[in-house]
Protein backbone atom coordinates (compact mmCIF):
# COMPACT_ATOMS: atom_id res chain seq x y z
CA UNK A 1 0.00 0.00 0.00
CA UNK A 2 0.90 3.21 -0.93
CA UNK A 3 2.59 5.71 1.63
CA UNK A 4 -0.20 8.86 2.67
CA UNK A 5 1.15 12.27 1.33
CA UNK A 6 0.85 14.66 3.74
CA UNK A 7 -0.95 17.29 2.09
CA UNK A 8 -1.92 19.58 4.42
CA UNK A 9 1.78 19.77 6.35
CA UNK A 10 3.47 20.26 2.92
CA UNK A 11 1.54 23.39 2.09
CA UNK A 12 2.93 25.24 5.92
CA UNK A 13 5.92 24.73 4.94
CA UNK A 14 6.14 26.36 1.17
CA UNK A 15 6.52 30.29 1.71
CA UNK A 16 3.95 31.53 -0.34
CA UNK A 17 5.02 35.11 -1.89
CA UNK A 18 2.37 37.54 -3.77
CA UNK A 19 3.46 38.41 -7.25
CA UNK A 20 4.76 41.84 -7.32
CA UNK A 21 2.74 44.04 -10.24
CA UNK A 22 5.37 45.96 -12.58
CA UNK A 23 4.14 48.74 -14.18
CA UNK A 24 3.92 48.57 -17.74
CA UNK A 25 6.31 51.17 -19.76
CA UNK A 26 4.32 53.70 -22.42
CA UNK A 27 6.43 54.62 -24.73
CA UNK A 28 4.11 57.15 -25.75
CA UNK A 29 4.63 59.69 -22.74
CA UNK A 30 6.32 62.72 -23.42
CA UNK A 31 8.46 65.09 -20.89
CA UNK A 32 7.46 68.73 -20.67
CA UNK A 33 9.59 71.11 -22.35
CA UNK A 34 10.36 74.73 -21.57
CA UNK A 35 9.32 77.25 -24.49
CA UNK A 36 12.46 78.64 -26.10
CA UNK A 37 11.20 81.94 -26.30
CA UNK A 38 9.04 83.88 -24.05
CA UNK A 39 5.22 84.49 -25.75
CA UNK A 40 5.27 88.23 -24.95
CA UNK A 41 8.41 89.40 -26.45
CA UNK A 42 7.16 88.26 -30.15
CA UNK A 43 6.94 90.47 -33.13
CA UNK A 44 3.52 90.43 -32.77
CA UNK A 45 3.03 90.85 -29.22
CA UNK A 46 4.85 94.21 -28.75
CA UNK A 47 4.28 96.00 -24.67
CA UNK A 48 1.47 98.70 -24.87
CA UNK A 49 2.64 102.25 -25.79
CA UNK A 50 1.04 105.27 -23.65
CA UNK A 51 -0.70 107.58 -25.80
CA UNK A 52 1.19 110.73 -25.18
CA UNK A 53 4.66 109.01 -25.56
CA UNK A 54 5.39 110.13 -22.01
CA UNK A 55 6.84 107.80 -18.77
CA UNK A 56 7.68 108.09 -15.15
CA UNK A 57 10.21 111.28 -14.13
CA UNK A 58 9.96 112.54 -17.65
CA UNK A 59 7.89 115.18 -17.05
CA UNK A 60 9.79 117.12 -13.70
CA UNK A 61 10.04 120.95 -13.36
CA UNK A 62 13.44 122.64 -14.65
CA UNK A 63 16.18 123.73 -12.87
CA UNK A 64 16.43 127.15 -11.52
CA UNK A 65 19.43 127.83 -13.84
CA UNK A 66 17.68 126.73 -16.59
CA UNK A 67 14.29 128.11 -15.76
CA UNK A 68 16.21 131.48 -15.38
CA UNK A 69 17.97 131.24 -18.90
CA UNK A 70 14.40 130.70 -20.54
CA UNK A 71 13.19 133.58 -18.96
CA UNK A 72 15.94 135.53 -19.47
CA UNK A 73 15.48 134.13 -23.16
CA UNK A 74 12.01 135.86 -23.30
CA UNK A 75 12.75 138.85 -21.99
CA UNK A 76 15.56 139.48 -23.59
CA UNK A 77 18.46 139.96 -20.94
CA UNK A 78 21.54 138.26 -19.95
CA UNK A 79 20.80 134.84 -18.15
CA UNK A 80 22.92 132.48 -16.17
CA UNK A 81 25.59 130.59 -17.96
CA UNK A 82 24.27 126.63 -17.86
CA UNK A 83 27.80 125.28 -17.81
CA UNK A 84 28.74 126.07 -14.56
CA UNK A 85 26.55 125.55 -11.26
CA UNK A 86 24.25 128.78 -9.84
CA UNK A 87 25.30 129.26 -5.94
CA UNK A 88 22.43 128.71 -4.05
CA UNK A 89 22.86 132.34 -2.68
CA UNK A 90 21.92 133.55 -5.76
CA UNK A 91 19.38 130.98 -5.97
CA UNK A 92 17.46 132.24 -2.63
CA UNK A 93 18.55 135.78 -2.83
CA UNK A 94 15.27 138.17 -2.68
CA UNK A 95 13.29 135.02 -1.01
CA UNK A 96 12.77 135.67 2.24
CA UNK A 97 11.42 132.57 3.69
CA UNK A 98 14.22 130.52 1.52
CA UNK A 99 17.01 132.58 3.26
CA UNK A 100 16.03 131.86 6.65
CA UNK A 101 16.23 127.90 6.19
CA UNK A 102 20.16 128.65 5.16
CA UNK A 103 22.76 127.72 7.62
CA UNK A 104 24.49 130.33 9.44
CA UNK A 105 27.36 130.68 6.90
CA UNK A 106 25.52 131.65 3.97
CA UNK A 107 23.22 134.02 5.88
CA UNK A 108 26.06 135.91 7.25
CA UNK A 109 27.30 136.14 3.83
CA UNK A 110 23.89 137.50 2.54
CA UNK A 111 24.38 140.34 5.61
CA UNK A 112 27.86 141.25 4.51
CA UNK A 113 27.75 143.57 1.73
CA UNK A 114 31.25 144.67 1.98
CA UNK A 115 34.58 142.28 1.57
CA UNK A 116 36.67 141.97 4.64
CA UNK A 117 39.47 144.22 4.36
CA UNK A 118 41.89 141.73 6.60
CA UNK A 119 44.12 139.08 5.10
CA UNK A 120 43.97 135.83 6.23
CA UNK A 121 47.60 135.08 5.02
CA UNK A 122 51.27 137.31 4.89
CA UNK A 123 53.32 138.26 2.44
CA UNK A 124 56.50 137.55 4.81
CA UNK A 125 57.04 133.45 4.02
CA UNK A 126 57.88 134.57 0.16
CA UNK A 127 60.11 137.49 1.55
CA UNK A 128 62.15 134.57 3.69
CA UNK A 129 62.11 132.15 0.95
CA UNK A 130 63.66 134.83 -1.33
CA UNK A 131 66.02 136.37 1.63
CA UNK A 132 67.38 132.47 2.28
CA UNK A 133 68.05 131.85 -1.39
CA UNK A 134 69.58 134.89 -1.63
CA UNK A 135 71.70 133.65 1.13
CA UNK A 136 72.50 130.07 -0.33
CA UNK A 137 73.67 131.67 -3.68
CA UNK A 138 76.21 134.31 -1.69
CA UNK A 139 77.28 131.10 0.50
CA UNK A 140 77.63 129.16 -2.45
CA UNK A 141 79.77 131.72 -4.29
CA UNK A 142 82.01 132.25 -1.40
CA UNK A 143 81.71 129.57 1.07
CA UNK A 144 84.52 130.42 3.14
CA UNK A 145 84.95 134.08 2.45
CA UNK A 146 84.14 136.32 5.80
CA UNK A 147 83.06 139.35 3.98
CA UNK A 148 80.41 137.30 2.06
CA UNK A 149 79.31 136.33 5.45
CA UNK A 150 79.43 140.13 6.84
CA UNK A 151 77.49 140.37 3.83
CA UNK A 152 74.64 138.02 4.18
CA UNK A 153 74.29 139.05 7.66
CA UNK A 154 74.52 143.08 7.15
CA UNK A 155 71.06 142.50 4.27
CA UNK A 156 69.40 140.64 7.01
CA UNK A 157 70.17 143.28 9.90
CA UNK A 158 69.23 146.24 7.21
CA UNK A 159 65.60 146.57 5.90
CA UNK A 160 62.57 146.30 7.70
CA UNK A 161 63.58 144.49 10.81
CA UNK A 162 65.92 147.62 11.53
CA UNK A 163 62.54 149.76 10.96
CA UNK A 164 60.73 147.48 13.34
CA UNK A 165 63.11 147.77 15.46
CA UNK A 166 62.90 151.37 16.31
CA UNK A 167 59.16 151.32 16.98
CA UNK A 168 57.75 149.77 20.47
CA UNK A 169 54.47 148.76 21.91
CA UNK A 170 51.26 150.01 20.43
CA UNK A 171 53.47 151.93 17.76
CA UNK A 172 55.21 148.67 16.55
CA UNK A 173 52.17 146.78 16.34
CA UNK A 174 50.24 149.62 14.31
CA UNK A 175 53.71 149.58 12.24
CA UNK A 176 52.98 146.10 11.56
CA UNK A 177 49.43 146.02 10.20
CA UNK A 178 49.78 148.92 7.68
CA UNK A 179 52.35 147.14 5.87
CA UNK A 180 50.67 143.99 5.71
CA UNK A 181 52.91 141.98 8.29
CA UNK A 182 51.10 139.10 10.00
CA UNK A 183 54.12 138.00 12.63
CA UNK A 184 57.19 140.31 13.74
CA UNK A 185 59.79 139.82 11.28
CA UNK A 186 62.52 140.61 14.07
CA UNK A 187 61.75 137.49 15.72
CA UNK A 188 61.58 135.78 12.66
CA UNK A 189 65.30 137.13 11.57
CA UNK A 190 66.65 136.17 14.53
CA UNK A 191 65.80 132.93 14.12
CA UNK A 192 67.16 132.82 10.45
CA UNK A 193 70.67 134.32 11.62
CA UNK A 194 70.97 131.64 14.65
CA UNK A 195 70.35 128.96 11.87
CA UNK A 196 72.76 131.08 9.37
CA UNK A 197 75.73 131.01 12.06
CA UNK A 198 75.05 127.33 12.86
CA UNK A 199 76.19 126.38 9.29
CA UNK A 200 79.27 128.82 9.50
CA UNK A 201 82.53 126.35 8.62
CA UNK A 202 85.16 126.10 11.14
CA UNK A 203 87.75 128.78 9.30
CA UNK A 204 85.22 131.53 9.83
CA UNK A 205 86.45 133.76 12.41
CA UNK A 206 84.36 137.26 11.51
CA UNK A 207 81.46 138.63 13.49
CA UNK A 208 82.59 137.59 16.76
CA UNK A 209 79.65 139.61 18.39
CA UNK A 210 77.40 138.93 21.74
CA UNK A 211 73.73 138.21 21.65
CA UNK A 212 71.13 139.61 23.86
CA UNK A 213 67.23 139.16 23.43
CA UNK A 214 66.90 142.70 23.03
CA UNK A 215 69.59 143.65 19.67
CA UNK A 216 69.35 141.81 16.71
CA UNK A 217 73.00 141.07 16.60
CA UNK A 218 73.99 137.81 15.93
CA UNK A 219 77.23 135.59 17.37
CA UNK A 220 78.35 132.66 15.78
CA UNK A 221 78.25 130.72 19.71
CA UNK A 222 75.21 129.10 20.40
CA UNK A 223 73.78 130.17 24.24
CA UNK A 224 75.03 127.87 26.86
CA UNK A 225 72.14 125.29 27.07
CA UNK A 226 70.62 125.79 23.69
CA UNK A 227 69.38 122.42 22.56
CA UNK A 228 66.70 121.14 20.10
CA UNK A 229 63.43 120.27 21.82
CA UNK A 230 62.78 116.62 21.63
CA UNK A 231 59.25 115.69 19.96
CA UNK A 232 57.85 113.30 22.69
CA UNK A 233 58.27 113.07 26.11
CA UNK A 234 61.21 110.99 26.98
CA UNK A 235 59.23 108.62 28.91
CA UNK A 236 56.94 108.02 25.90
CA UNK A 237 59.52 107.14 23.43
CA UNK A 238 60.91 105.22 25.88
CA UNK A 239 58.30 103.10 26.26
CA UNK A 240 57.13 103.20 22.22
CA UNK A 241 61.10 101.27 22.04
CA UNK A 242 60.47 98.66 24.12
CA UNK A 243 57.45 97.72 22.97
CA UNK A 244 59.21 97.77 19.04
CA UNK A 245 59.26 94.33 17.42
CA UNK A 246 60.68 93.70 14.47
CA UNK A 247 61.61 97.03 13.97
CA UNK A 248 58.11 97.95 13.24
CA UNK A 249 58.19 101.48 15.33
CA UNK A 250 54.98 102.80 13.51
CA UNK A 251 53.28 100.09 15.31
CA UNK A 252 54.61 100.66 18.53
CA UNK A 253 53.53 104.28 18.13
CA UNK A 254 49.98 103.62 17.38
CA UNK A 255 49.92 101.12 20.11
CA UNK A 256 51.08 104.17 22.69
CA UNK A 257 48.21 106.19 21.41
CA UNK A 258 45.69 103.85 21.72
CA UNK A 259 46.88 103.51 25.32
CA UNK A 260 46.99 106.61 26.05
CA UNK A 261 43.55 107.08 24.28
CA UNK A 262 42.33 104.23 27.15
CA UNK A 263 43.69 105.87 29.88
CA UNK A 264 42.01 109.40 29.25
CA UNK A 265 38.21 107.65 28.74
CA UNK A 266 39.15 105.24 31.62
CA UNK A 267 36.91 106.08 34.87
CA UNK A 268 39.33 107.01 37.71
CA UNK A 269 40.62 104.36 39.64
CA UNK A 270 40.38 103.32 43.17
CA UNK A 271 43.79 103.54 44.59
CA UNK A 272 44.43 100.84 47.49
CA UNK A 273 46.02 101.91 50.82
CA UNK A 274 48.24 99.32 50.85
CA UNK A 275 50.40 99.92 48.12
CA UNK A 276 50.65 103.79 47.99
CA UNK A 277 51.63 105.37 45.29
CA UNK A 278 54.77 108.61 44.85
CA UNK A 279 54.17 110.94 47.18
CA UNK A 280 52.86 114.14 46.09
CA UNK A 281 50.71 112.23 43.60
CA UNK A 282 47.63 114.21 42.40
CA UNK A 283 43.99 113.49 43.29
CA UNK A 284 42.50 110.14 41.03
CA UNK A 285 40.02 111.70 39.69
CA UNK A 286 42.24 114.23 38.13
CA UNK A 287 44.51 111.30 36.17
CA UNK A 288 42.32 110.64 33.09
CA UNK A 289 42.64 114.13 32.28
CA UNK A 290 46.45 114.30 31.82
CA UNK A 291 47.16 110.05 30.68
CA UNK A 292 51.00 111.59 30.31
CA UNK A 293 51.00 111.69 33.95
CA UNK A 294 48.68 108.84 34.78
CA UNK A 295 51.46 106.81 32.60
CA UNK A 296 54.21 108.39 34.40
CA UNK A 297 52.65 107.60 38.15
CA UNK A 298 52.15 104.34 37.22
CA UNK A 299 55.78 103.58 35.89
CA UNK A 300 57.66 105.48 38.54
CA UNK A 301 55.45 103.93 41.40
CA UNK A 302 56.15 100.66 40.43
CA UNK A 303 59.48 101.18 39.32
CA UNK A 304 62.31 99.47 41.62
CA UNK A 305 65.21 101.23 43.12
CA UNK A 306 67.86 98.78 42.83
CA UNK A 307 68.47 95.55 41.66
CA UNK A 308 70.94 92.34 42.66
CA UNK A 309 74.04 91.82 41.31
CA UNK A 310 75.85 87.87 41.62
CA UNK A 311 79.21 88.05 41.84
CA UNK A 312 80.21 83.94 41.01
CA UNK A 313 82.67 82.54 43.84
CA UNK A 314 82.86 85.75 45.54
CA UNK A 315 81.49 84.28 49.23
CA UNK A 316 84.15 81.54 48.71
CA UNK A 317 83.19 77.96 48.62
CA UNK A 318 81.90 78.33 44.82
CA UNK A 319 79.00 80.14 45.99
CA UNK A 320 77.87 83.20 44.20
CA UNK A 321 77.04 86.64 46.41
CA UNK A 322 74.64 88.83 46.53
CA UNK A 323 75.34 92.67 46.03
CA UNK A 324 72.87 95.10 45.64
CA UNK A 325 72.96 98.23 43.38
CA UNK A 326 71.20 100.66 42.63
CA UNK A 327 69.42 102.17 39.31
CA UNK A 328 68.92 105.24 37.77
CA UNK A 329 66.23 106.71 36.82
CA UNK A 330 65.91 105.70 33.22
CA UNK A 331 66.78 102.09 34.00
CA UNK A 332 64.08 102.19 36.97
CA UNK A 333 61.57 102.49 34.58
CA UNK A 334 63.15 100.65 31.61
CA UNK A 335 62.61 97.65 34.55
CA UNK A 336 58.86 98.67 35.62
CA UNK A 337 58.19 98.57 31.52
CA UNK A 338 59.30 95.34 31.36
CA UNK A 339 57.58 93.97 33.90
CA UNK A 340 54.14 95.88 32.70
CA UNK A 341 54.58 94.53 29.18
CA UNK A 342 55.40 90.67 30.29
CA UNK A 343 52.45 91.22 32.98
CA UNK A 344 50.33 92.63 30.11
CA UNK A 345 51.24 89.54 27.53
CA UNK A 346 50.03 87.52 29.87
CA UNK A 347 46.30 89.21 30.11
CA UNK A 348 43.27 87.37 28.68
CA UNK A 349 42.21 89.55 25.54
CA UNK A 350 38.53 90.97 25.41
CA UNK A 351 38.25 91.41 21.77
CA UNK A 352 40.37 91.17 18.94
CA UNK A 353 42.07 93.56 16.21
CA UNK A 354 44.77 95.64 16.30
CA UNK A 355 44.13 97.63 19.33
CA UNK A 356 43.37 94.40 21.70
CA UNK A 357 47.28 94.73 22.66
CA UNK A 358 47.43 98.20 23.51
CA UNK A 359 44.21 97.43 25.53
CA UNK A 360 45.62 95.00 27.41
CA UNK A 361 48.52 97.31 28.36
CA UNK A 362 46.76 100.21 29.32
CA UNK A 363 44.30 97.78 31.76
CA UNK A 364 47.77 96.60 33.14
CA UNK A 365 48.41 100.38 34.27
CA UNK A 366 45.45 100.57 35.90
CA UNK A 367 45.87 97.39 38.25
CA UNK A 368 49.28 99.18 38.83
CA UNK A 369 47.67 102.38 39.67
CA UNK A 370 45.02 100.21 41.83
CA UNK A 371 47.38 97.87 43.48
CA UNK A 372 45.73 95.11 41.99
CA UNK A 373 48.72 94.17 39.33
CA UNK A 374 50.89 91.55 40.18
CA UNK A 375 54.41 93.72 39.21
CA UNK A 376 53.97 94.80 43.40
CA UNK A 377 54.95 91.35 44.40
CA UNK A 378 57.86 91.77 41.59
CA UNK A 379 58.83 95.45 43.23
CA UNK A 380 58.55 94.03 46.65
CA UNK A 381 60.85 90.74 46.04
CA UNK A 382 63.34 92.80 44.48
CA UNK A 383 63.63 95.08 47.31
CA UNK A 384 63.24 92.60 50.27
CA UNK A 385 65.89 91.04 48.73
CA UNK A 386 68.02 94.49 48.62
CA UNK A 387 67.59 94.74 52.31
CA UNK A 388 69.04 90.96 53.23
CA UNK A 389 72.02 91.41 50.84
CA UNK A 390 73.02 94.60 52.27
CA UNK A 391 75.27 93.45 54.91
CA UNK A 392 77.43 92.00 51.82
CA UNK A 393 78.91 95.60 50.99
CA UNK A 394 81.10 95.83 53.30
CA UNK A 395 82.55 92.04 52.52
CA UNK A 396 85.20 91.78 50.60
CA UNK A 397 85.60 90.52 47.70
CA UNK A 398 87.64 87.39 46.67
CA UNK A 399 88.89 87.24 42.65
CA UNK A 400 90.75 85.00 41.26
CA UNK A 401 93.56 86.49 39.71
CA UNK A 402 94.74 86.25 36.28
CA UNK A 403 98.31 84.57 35.22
Amino acid sequence: MPPRIPVFSVSKSLPHRSRVAIERWRGDAQLPVLPRCRAFADSSKDLPKSKDGKGPNMDQLPHASEEAAATAKITGEEGPDLQQGTPVEEVVKGDKEAEKNLPKVMQEALKSKTPNSKRSFSTMAGRMITASARTHQDLTQNPTDPAAWDAVLANLNAGDSSAVAENTGAERSTWLEERGYQFDPVWRSQNFKQGVQEALPAGVTGLQKSMSPDTTKVTDVLPNGWKFKERYDPLVAQFVGLMIRDGKKATAERHMTLILTHLRTSPPPKVSPLRPLLPGAPPPSHLPLNPLLYLQLAIDSVAPLLRMKSIRGAAGGGQALQLPVPLQDRQRRRTAIKWILDAASKRRNHGSGKGAFAQRVAEELIAVVEGKSGVWDKRNGIHKMGVAARANMNQRIRTKKSF
